[in-house]
C-alpha cells in the first residue's frame, strides 16, 4: 500500500493513499452529487456526459454581465477580462491540493512526503506563491528560454518526419489512428530528449504523463486515484536514479541543465523540487500538447476551407496554433485561492476564497473575440487566449508547445495533403483535459472503382 508520511520524534504516522483520495477527490465527488440533487448548474459539466462532451453550449448559459457565478463552494467566471484580473493579482495566489479547504490542506500538508506525489501539492510550482514560486521559476526558466525552444525545433521536426514515414510505409488507403501514430508520439519523443531519457521510453512517458496529469481532474474515482499513485511512484523512483545519473554525466539537454544549474545565492534544486517540476512538465507538457494537436486536427478536419488557406499561406501556421487553443483550450478550468481579503472586477473575496477560472469560457468570450465560436486561423488577436493562463503562473511551456504544433501540423499536412478524419474521433471522457483517445483518419483517398 503507497501512503503519505508524518514523522514526529520517535514516531511515524501513516496517511494510506485511499484517505489522500477521501481528503480530496472523494470530498469533491460527494460534494458533485450533493450540488446537482439540488440543481446546481455548475454540476452539469462534472455530472452530464453530453456537456463534458460539448461543454460550450452550458458556457454560454452561465455568460452575464455579473464578474462572478456560483460555483460548487467557490465563485467561478467566464469572462476574459475577470479571468485576467484573478490570474495577474498579486492578491490571487496557487490553489495547493486542489483547492481543498483549509483544515484538510494542513492534514495533507503535514503528511506531503518528502517528493510531491501531485501536481498540485509543494513544492510543484503551480502549487506554490512567492518567494518560492520565484526561485523555482528563476531556475527553470532557462531551461525553456527561446534558445532552448530553437534547438529543440530542428530535433522536433526529424522526429516528426521519422514518424510520418512510419506511417507513410503501410497502407494508406487503410485508417490510422493519429493519436496513437502521431500526436502522442511527437511530444513524447521531444519529452524524452528534454529529460535525456532513451526515445524507446516515449510510450512509458505517455503512461505517466496520463498519471501525473490526472489530478487535474477533479473527482477522479478512488480506483483510478490509487492507480495512478502507484505509477506516479514508479516514475518518481525512475527519477531519481536518473538524476543521480544526470549529476555525474550531464548531457546536452534541459534535464542536466536543470539538475545542475544554481541560483544567485548557489543553490540548487532540491530532489524533491527536482521531482515536482519533472511531473509538472509530463502533466502540463506532454498531456497538454496531445490534446493541443488532436484538437487541432479535429478543427481543421470541420474547416476545410481554413486548412485550404494554410496550403496556401503556410505563414499562417503559428496563428494557427493560438487559434486552435482559443478554440479548444486543452486545459478548461484552473483556480486560485484569494492570500488576502481583496478585490476583484468589483467584488469583495475574503482571504482562502476559491475562484475557478474557465479558461475554455474565457477564450470564447464575445466581448474580446469577434464570432468567438468560428476557427479563423486568420484571427488577429488569436493571441490573447489565456489557454496558458497568464500572470506569474504562466505556462513555461507555452513557447515549446506552441513550436510543436506548428511543426508537427505542418508536416503532417505537407506529407498528408489529402487526409480524411473517418468519424468524429473519441472524447477523451475528462471533465477539464479537453482532447481525444483515438482520432481514425485516412492518410490517402481511396481510389474509386
Amino acid at each position: 500500500m503507497t501512503h503519505a508520511v508524518l514523522r514526529t520524534g520517535e514516531t511515524t504516522l501513516f496517511l494510506p493513499d485511499s484517505a489522500r483520495w477521501a481528503l480530496t477527490h472523494g470530498l469533491i465527488r460527494l460534494a458533485m452529487r450533493r450540488e446537482a440533487a439540488k440543481g446546481n448548474p455548475a454540476t452539469l459539466r462534472v455530472t452530464d456526459p453530453s456537456v463534458r462532451l460539448n461543454p460550450y453550449a452550458h458556457y454560454e448559459t452561465m455568460r452575464s454581465d455579473q464578474p462572478f457565478v456560483g460555483g460548487l463552494g467557490s465563485k467561478m467566471t467566464v469572462r476574459h477580462d475577470v479571468a485576467s484580473e484573478v490570474l495577474r493579482s498579486d492578491a490571487m495566489g496557487a490553489a495547493a491540493f486542489g483547492g481543498a479547504p483549509a483544515p484538510i490542506r494542513r492534514i495533507l500538508a503535514a503528511f506531503a512526503p518528502s517528493a510531491a506525489r501531485s501536481v498540485f501539492e509543494p513544492p510543484s510550482m503551480v502549487a506554490v506563491d512567492p518567494p518560492y514560486h520565484t526561485r523555482y521559476r528563476k531556475l527553470v526558466v532557462r531551461a525553456f528560454s527561446a534558445k532552448a525552444v530553437n534547438a529543440l525545433r530542428v530535433r522536433t521536426e526529424e522526429v516528426a518526419a521519422t514518424l510520418l514515414d512510419a506511417i507513410a510505409a503501410r497502407d494508406l488507403r487503410e485508417p490510422v489512428d493519429l493519436v496513437q501514430a502521431y500526436t502522442s508520439q511527437l511530444p513524447s519523443v521531444v519529452i524524452c530528449e528534454m529529460l535525456g531519457a532513451p526515445t524507446g521510453m516515449s510510450e512509458q512517458f505517455l503512461q505517466w504523463s496520463d498519471a501525473a496529469a490526472s489530478p487535474l481532474d477533479p473527482g477522479m474515482s478512488r480506483r483510478r486515484f490509487l492507480a495512478d499513485q502507484r505509477r506516479i511512484d514508479a516514475l518518481l523512483d525512475w527519477l531519481r536514479g536518473h538524476f543521480d545519473h544526470l549529476r555525474h554525466h550531464p548531457g546536452q539537454d534541459i534535464m542536466s541543465d536543470l539538475v545542475n544549474s544554481t541560483d544567485a545565492e548557489g543553490r540548487r534544486l532540491t530532489e524533491a523540487e527536482l521531482l515536482a517540476t519533472t511531473m509538472l512538465v509530463l502533466a502540463a507538457g506532454l498531456e497538454t500538447t496531445v490534446n493541443l494537436m488532436a484538437n487541432g486536427i479535429a478543427l481543421l478536419e470541420q474547416h476545410p476551407g481554413q486548412r485550404a488557406l494554410l496550403a496556401e499561406r503556410p505563414e499562417l501556421w503559428p496563428n494557427a496554433v493560438d487559434e486552435m487553443l482559443r478554440v479548444e483550450s486543452p486545459v478548461q478550468r484552473i483556480s486560485r485561492r484569494a492570500l488576502r481579503d481583496t478585490e476583484i472586477a468589483g467584488v469583495r473575496l475574503a482571504e482562502g476564497e476559491i475562484v475557478v477560472v474557465m479558461l475554455g469560457a474565457a477564450n470564447r468570450d464575445p466581448e474580446v473575440f469577434t464570432d468567438p465560436a468560428a476557427f479563423d486561423v486568420t484571427r488577429a488577436n488569436a493571441g490573447k487566449h489565456l489557454a496558458f493562463s497568464t500572470g506569474i503562473h504562466y505556462c513555461l511551456g507555452a513557447a515549446l508547445a506552441k513550436m510543436e504544433g506548428e511543426v508537427g501540423f505542418r508536416a503532417l499536412y505537407d506529407r498528408f495533403p489529402d487526409l480524411t478524419l473517418i468519424d468524429e474521433g473519441e472524447r477523451k471522457p475528462t471533465r477539464n483535459l479537453r482532447g481525444f483517445n483515438r482520432l481514425m483518419a485516412t492518410p490517402a483517398p481511396t481510389p474509386v472503382r
